[in-house]
């Protein structure tokens, strides 16, 4: 009966998958209606959004969807060393990537009047705009943001990367959490501890959560298969969020080489990195993630950092630079095999219909 459970029920959805959100273009309202509509819960990465763009992109999604969604922010979204860089401290380690932006034939960038969006003016855009759901990383909103979150009908997902965070999520009164082992892709969203100190695996911290927590789990972090659904309801999840699958699917925003490169035997080869953004995250390894870790490259807090590469980042997906440019993949990567929603939706359908 995996088809039904408190997952189900909760979000409005016919199956328990839930596609992981990315931020930065990764995530397309294509993507995240496409999922919705094939019963699961597209999600959508805003936290690199204004709050007019986070509005409009919900409208947008549900232009193109009339199932259950979720737009997706990082509550904590300035690392509390931002207040020390100032002009000088930005331009002596954008000095230090001078070789990758003269690669890919772009100028460094000047220190900004800001480094990024904030939260408060963020969240605001979501409740205001009311999604079926709300989902959040790096932290827990104000507790007068979850009950007007509750008031206006929205379901809200934490994320956790240890029991105790878990646990935090469910004091807080979150209506769900997303239990994320180390192998998932993309940015470690730990926010009791530093992220290099909250690395536990998904077989090892699900099972110990589930033994402390009431609310609902929803697993993440290499499941890539049916196989990979069934072996993490054992352990107590009730929903399973698939990041790096539904990456590699057409209609993301990856570039087509980086999908390319997903499917390939470099996929394998997966390495954590703070180099990009200033917030520790999981990528195919390439030159410039062996360079920075050879070098020790000095990099900037968040948003700092992913501000002094944001561009260079965007050209070099664009001109296929897949040396530069982050190539984020779990350790799942190598059991993918679709390229489509549909194809993948109705793979993991049939792969659980079948155990059952």
């Amino acid at each position: 009966m995996w088809l039904k459970n408190r997952i189900t029920e909760m979000l409005k959805i016919t199956y328990p998958i839930i596609q992981g959100p990315f931020g930065g273009g990764f995530s397309t309202v294509k993507l995240a209606s496409a999922v919705s509509n094939s019963g699961g819960m597209g999600s959508f990465g805003a936290h690199n959004l204004s709050p007019s763009q986070i509005a409009s992109t919900i409208v947008e999604i549900k232009s193109k969807t009339n199932k259950p969604f979720a737009m997706n922010l990082w509550v904590s979204n300035e690392d509390p060393t931002l207040a020390g860089v100032d002009e000088a401290a930005f331009n002596e380690v954008s000095n230090l990537y001078k070789d990758f932006f003269e690669t890919a034939h772009i100028p460094l960038p000047r220190f900004p009047d800001k480094f990024g969006e904030k939260f408060e003016d963020q969240v605001e855009a979501i409740i205001e705009s009311k999604p079926p759901v709300f989902s959040f990383v790096f932290g827990i909103p104000s507790a007068a943001n979850l009950e007007r979150c509750r008031r206006n009908g929205i379901v809200t997902i934490g994320a956790a990367t240890t029991v105790d965070e878990a646990i935090a999520v469910e004091n807080a009164g979150v209506d769900c959490v997303v239990i994320t082992g180390f192998e998932a892709g993309g940015h470690r969203p730990s926010f009791l501890k530093p992220a290099e100190k909250s690395l536990m695996g998904l077989n090892t911290v699900l099972p110990i959560a589930r033994e402390k927590i009431k609310i609902p789990i929803i697993a993440a972090g290499g499941i890539s298969n049916g196989k990979g659904i069934l072996a993490a309801k054992l352990l107590g999840a009730d929903g399973f969020q698939l990041g790096t699958a539904f990456l590699a699917c057409e209609d993301s925003g990856a570039s087509p080489l980086h999908k390319e490169i997903i499917f390939s035997e470099r996929a394998k080869h997966t390495v954590l990195s703070k180099n990009y953004s200033g917030r520790l995250a999981r990528f195919i390894e390439n030159e410039f993630t062996l360079m920075t870790e050879k070098n020790r490259t000095k990099f900037l807090p968040y948003p700092a950092q992913n501000y002094l590469l944001s561009n260079l980042k965007k050209i070099t997906a664009e001109k296929g630079q897949v040396e530069i440019t982050p190539l984020y993949a779990g350790q799942g990567a190598p059991l993918l095999k679709y390229k489509t929603v549909t194809d993948l939706m109705n793979s993991l359908i049939q792969e659980i219909s079948n155990k059952n």
